[in-house]
């Protein structure tokens, strides 16, 4: 594995993980393919995103994002600006295992990285890096699967007196534009402290992510550095539309890793996504947990 090494960590130890797998050369997109954003149902069975988003349907399948390799790092896009955004699929899938990732959004990008995605890469479970007003970061979302959000707080930035942010802050209930509410915390097994997880992001900087997914419905786990940040325990999930047998059937198993560029929804606007803004990945690695 590239850069340094995720720590192990003693509530894993029930888990026996072979050896870490590189996923991103640091050169070129090998072994990742881009994969635009394609109408899909907001849940199994249920109805499509242009069934209730006017114009989603016209301008799915029109970009495939901006996705090129630069200074050693996946480096992600709209093309064109303001435009539909899409995802990077990774070729092979994985089922149980721990992912971990350097990551450096601008501000704002509205981004994440999908566990057992299928092959449209908009369906499976979002680790959130929503680096945004109202985002939230290394909590998690049902894509394709219900909806269901899983945070205990959100984000906004501290501004110098030019007007340029300068650092996260935890965000304003007042002033919110998407409320964390507490069916969204009553989701969690485990939430990091605000003041915590501030003390850990590191503003203008790479900040490494670890995620570990495991089970068929998946017991997932968030770290920022050595912080715990959230637990969810997808088989316990109560959330209208989620179903957990129908989101096994669909996702099964195994799945892609997806990394995400949003698009810029009428809500939000430029706030999702700003003008030229651009998320870098790099020290992509992956292990898998060991089977008997």
């Amino acid at each position: 594995m590239s850069g340094r090494a995720a720590p192990d960590r003693s509530e894993g130890q029930e888990y026996e993980f072979g050896p870490w797998q590189d996923l991103f050369n640091g050169r070129d997109l090998s072994g990742w393919r881009p994969i635009p954003r394609t109408p899909a149902p907001m849940y199994p069975g249920g109805p499509y995103h242009a069934d209730v988003y006017p114009g989603y349907a016209e301008k799915c399948g029109t970009t495939s994002g901006k996705w090129e390799v630069s200074g050693g790092a996946i480096v992600g896009g709209q093309e064109p600006p303001g435009g539909l955004g899409a995802y990077l699929l990774s070729e092979a899938v994985f089922g149980d295992f721990e992912l971990t990732f350097e990551i450096k959004p601008d501000w704002p990008a509205d981004t994440g990285v999908i566990l057992r995605a299928t092959e449209l890469g908009s369906q499976g479970f979002q680790v959130l890096v929503d680096h945004r007003q109202s985002g939230g970061i290394g909590g998690f979302y049902g894509n394709g699967i219900g909806g269901f959000h899983a945070l205990a707080f959100n984000v906004d930035v501290s501004r110098d007196q030019a007007g340029r942010p300068t650092a996260l802050v935890v965000e304003d209930p007042k002033t919110t534009r998407e409320p964390v509410t507490a069916a969204k915390r009553a989701l969690l097994r485990h939430i990091p402290r605000p003041e915590d997880f501030l003390a850990a992001w590191r503003w203008g900087d790479w900040n490494r992510l670890t995620v570990r997914c495991v089970g068929r419905y998946p017991m997932l786990t968030s770290y920022l550095g050595d912080l715990k940040l959230y637990e969810l325990d997808t088989g316990m999930i109560d959330w209208p539309d989620y179903d957990r047998e129908a989101t096994a059937g669909l996702l099964g198993r195994e799945g892609h890793i997806a990394l995400e560029v949003h698009d810029n929804d009428p809500g939000l606007g430029d706030g999702r996504w700003g003008p030229g803004a651009v998320v870098r990945w790099r020290n992509i690695a992956l292990r898998s947990v060991v089977t008997g």
